[in-house]
């Protein structure tokens, strides 16, 4: 398996376990979607809290030139944790989230 399969696989897995969590304020789900021709993986909350309508992005991930790209993560423990403690290295993960300037200070890729 080469590199970029293997970031794909560790990626969707890691995803594939939010599908589980269960809300205690309302009757709100998480799915996956994955493109994977296009490299794209989400985790979308869905619902409803009372008589709010809930549909938002919890973890968003995007592999691009190699590198594993988070562009958005909601997680309380850090999506980019997960993926260093499946395997994949901080210098391949860009926490897309911060602004340019500040990546170099997060010990993760810059790009």
């Amino acid at each position: 398996m080469d590199v970029l399969d293997k970031y794909r696989q560790i990626v969707q897995n890691i995803l594939a376990t939010y599908v589980d969590i269960k809300y205690a304020n309302g009757d709100i789900h998480n799915e996956t979607i994955f493109d994977q021709g296009m490299d794209r993986y989400l985790v979308m909350s869905l619902g409803w809290q009372r008589v709010k309508r809930i549909h938002g992005c919890l973890i968003h991930i995007d592999i691009i030139d190699g590198k594993v790209w988070i562009q958005r993560d909601g997680t309380e423990y850090g999506i980019a944790n997960e993926l260093v403690d499946a395997g994949i290295p901080k210098e391949h993960i860009v926490l897309g989230f911060h602004e340019p300037n500040v990546r170099q200070h997060t010990g993760f890729a810059v790009l």
